[in-house]
């Protein structure tokens, strides 16, 4: 089998570090004002150009991210900053704007361009047109299927294919929502979204039950709906529902660990994970579990059940494997709770250094941890689990209790800690893979 890139986020430098240490093969870097993801993005053009550098000294690959749609009035500023990033020679430009896709390949015909997911690719003669204008690799539309895929991959076998694996879903149709526009004046096209899918709504149906708070109420012939955000207590937002939903709704994440083998096999160049504003923590454990997965796959190897378990051990709001099998329908939202949950694991801190004579490592707590707890130390290898023995803070003080933070304290840990060794506190048993 052809053995697909791993691709995934690199919200910030020390993300991306993260990623490449757990087994990541190339990373996509957002460039603020012109990505998706304007917010939690430290990529100045001089992160940039070390980011870059820090890559291709290990053999990886940065695709940087221009995936806006941007107005008349961005496209001065747009296309001068395609002029700089042109000169700093990334792996690949991801791009979504034909217009702005044009301009690339007159002025900057050695930069390879990657078709962004937002310009929706669903089938292979629009896949033969892009690359009729030069586009080296197509990220596919999340909507598309196996078979679809690898209809595609047959029709236009000389061109890279890439689709998504793991991560968030757009409950809006590949991105356009407008919801967070209509509430925070904030564009989920411009790279500023709020995620106001995901936030508490109730139901009001009329004429009588607009004064009685309800749940839930099915649809009924003839009748209005009307949304309330549970921040907004008497705005009321009339919704229209036909039968495939309102759209508003909370999409569960997308998880693939169980199926590489099926998505190996349907001739994929490159597999991404989605989570740029995402922690260090899930950028880690994410990246080696789809790392020991594939490789496992790849060797014609059953994946071990605990790597399967990993997707769990961090936040996520239940998971599907999205459009590739099958139209998830009633299956693929969340219903309940638009909180991210349903994890095995708390990510406690990461081990800034070593104390080789007294045996102890330098924590930042990123969430709380006791004495007695069960902590696991993981590396890019492997998990380690042990007992709290005792807690020591910035003052030399034996503590009972590390709080949350960021602030730092001292450990005892049962070996010492490769680079890049994070903390994490077991908060239930895991149990058998569900999607």
């Amino acid at each position: 089998m052809k053995r697909p890139e791993l691709l995934v986020p690199a919200g910030t430098f020390e993300k991306m570090q993260y990623a490449f240490a757990y087994g990541a093969d190339a990373v996509y870097a957002g460039i603020p004002r012109f990505s998706l993801r304007a917010r939690e993005n430290d990529f100045t053009m001089e992160k940039i150009i070390q980011a870059l550098e820090y890559a291709h000294a290990r053999g990886k690959r940065v695709y940087l991210t221009m995936n806006i749609y941007p107005h008349n009035t961005k496209i001065p500023s747009f296309t001068d900053m395609l002029r700089h990033v042109a000169e700093l020679r990334p792996d690949g430009l991801i791009m979504a704007d034909p217009g702005m896709i044009l301009v690339a390949r007159e002025n900057h015909p050695e930069l390879p361009i990657h078709l962004s997911t937002q310009a929706n690719t669903i089938n292979w003669q629009a896949v033969r047109f892009w690359k009729q204008l030069g586009v080296k690799r197509i990220i596919l539309s999340r909507e598309l299927r196996l078979d679809e895929i690898e209809e595609i991959r047959q029709h236009v076998p000389d061109i890279e294919l890439e689709t998504f694996v793991h991560g968030a879903i757009c409950i809006a149709y590949s991105g356009r929502c407008l919801l967070s526009n209509y509430f925070n004046h904030r564009d989920a096209n411009q790279g500023t979204c709020t995620n106001a899918c995901r936030w508490e709504y109730k139901v009001y149906s009329e004429p009588a039950e607009l004064e009685e708070e309800r749940d839930v109420l099915l649809p009924a012939a003839g009748r209005h709906f009307y949304l309330e955000e549970a921040e907004r207590p008497g705005q009321l937002m009339p919704v229209d529902e036909d039968e495939h939903g309102t759209y508003i709704m909370n999409a569960k994440d997308l998880s693939t660990i169980h199926i590489l083998d099926k998505i190996v096999k349907a001739g994929l160049d490159s597999l991404k994970v989605e989570g740029r504003t995402k922690s260090v923590y899930y950028v880690s454990v994410i990246t080696r579990a789809y790392r020991q997965a594939l490789d496992f796959v790849l060797k014609g190897q059953a994946v071990p059940q605990a790597i399967l378990q990993e997707v769990y051990a961090v936040a996520n709001r239940g998971y599907v494997t999205g459009f590739l099998e099958r139209n998830p329908l009633d299956k693929g939202q969340n219903y309940e709770s638009g909180h991210s949950s349903n994890q095995s694991r708390l990510f406690c801190g990461i081990i800034r250094s070593w104390d080789e004579r007294r045996g102890l490592a330098t924590i930042a707590v990123r969430n709380r941890f006791e004495v007695n707890d069960e902590l696991e130390l993981i590396t890019p290898q492997k998990t380690i689990r042990f007992t709290v023995k005792e807690i020591i803070n910035a003052d030399d003080e034996k503590v009972n209790v590390a709080h949350g933070g960021g602030k730092d304290v001292r450990l005892l840990l049962p070996e010492r800690p490769d680079a890049f060794a994070l903390l994490r506190k077991v908060v239930k048993q895991q149990t058998a893979v569900l999607f």
